[in-house]
């Protein structure tokens, strides 16, 4: 069984604390104890490290040795449409999961209303739920939540390929993955929101120089697409 894995926030002198609700976890829930052995990360690079100590609200490691990280085959930014909570935050728990490197939600003409602006009181427990599924995910990194925009600051991410998600005639996404594929190459998708793209917002993707791409023949919910786009780039990339 693979070992659990926790975030800490830095790594000094060959060890490292968690305070907090974190350590409450480990001592109430999990009943850590002096010696015992887990995995832990920086953020940076993962390490396999054993319990000198713990309290009530602390708990100190020490660490053992490095763990091997394996290579980030690409850096995917997700951005995708500001949709009903609960499902949003199922979708950064789900991107997570699969390999985002970054989650930039946004607003488009069809998003709801009030979503944007109720987006800046979900930031923190968008980010807390990306560092559990981190954990659960055993990633080196948590992937980054930024705070919402709107579409044509969307439209402006950087990355080397990217993808518009439509459910019009697009070709498959993954008829679209270059040739070949340089690890750590920068990719992004956007995905829209329930009620779909308005003319106008797939014309400015494309002029702004996204590539319109499908997941199939099916219409499907923003947060499934969003997890399935994420699955094919970050699978298909390793390939």
């Amino acid at each position: 069984m693979a070992r659990r894995r926790f975030f800490v926030d830095t790594i000094r002198g060959g060890t490292a604390e968690l305070h907090g609700h974190d350590a409450r976890h480990l001592t109430r829930v999990l009943r850590v104890e002096t010696g015992q052995q887990y995995e832990i990360s920086d953020n940076h690079a993962a390490y396999l490290a054993e319990i000198a100590e713990t309290g009530r609200d602390r708990v100190v490691f020490r660490v053992l040795e490095p763990v091997a990280t394996p290579e980030t085959p690409c850096y995917l930014t997700v951005c995708a449409a500001l949709i009903k909570f609960d499902r949003f935050e199922w979708l950064v728990e789900k991107c997570t999961e699969l390999g985002a490197a970054r989650i930039l939600p946004f607003e488009a003409a069809r998003t709801d209303k009030g979503l944007l602006e109720g987006s800046r009181k979900r930031a923190e427990r968008w980010a807390r739920v990306a560092r559990e599924s981190s954990e659960q995910s055993r990633r080196t990194r948590i992937p980054e939540i930024l705070p919402a925009v709107r579409l044509e600051a969307a439209l402006e991410q950087a990355a080397e390929w990217r993808f518009f998600l439509d459910e019009s005639s697009a070709p498959p996404l993954l008829s679209l993955l270059p040739e070949p594929r340089p690890n750590g190459a920068r990719a992004a998708i956007i995905t829209g929101p329930e009620g779909g793209w308005t003319g106008d917002e797939r014309r400015a993707a494309i002029s702004a120089g996204w590539s319109a791409a499908s997941l199939g023949p099916h219409v499907l919910r923003a947060e499934t697409a969003a997890a399935a786009a994420a699955a094919i780039l970050v699978n298909g990339w390793m390939v």
